[in-house]
């Protein structure tokens, strides 16, 4: 059985699906700037609400492994949590790096 299709060949839909998420992915981006740039001051219910954007975005990315994930995930979470109280990013990244690995091979935690 063989098909039509090179290994390099795109369907015509694929391309125009591709396309359309370029330009809205262009408009999104470029209308926040454009909205922004024709305001004089920043109305005080939209900068709250930007200023809400940080912990929303590290919410959604941090809200689904916790709930989702094993014991491993969950103790590597709270020991970043609890060293980024006091210590910068890269301490909290290689902290939450140690605790998963201690939990995953140290204690057999979510192999």
């Amino acid at each position: 059985m063989t098909s039509d299709m090179s290994a390099f060949s795109i369907d015509s839909h694929t391309l125009l699906l591709i396309v359309m998420a370029g330009i809205a992915t262009y408009l999104t981006r470029i209308g926040g700037y454009v909205l922004m740039a024709s305001m004089k001051r920043i109305p005080p219910r939209v900068e709250s609400a930007l200023n809400a954007v940080p912990a929303a975005v590290l919410t959604t990315l941090v809200a689904p492994p916790f709930f989702n994930g094993g014991w491993d995930i969950k103790i590597a979470m709270a020991a970043a949590l609890i060293v980024c109280l006091r210590f910068p990013g890269l301490t909290i990244l290689a902290a939450g790096w140690a605790a998963v690995m201690a939990a995953r091979y140290g204690f057999g935690l979510g192999l």
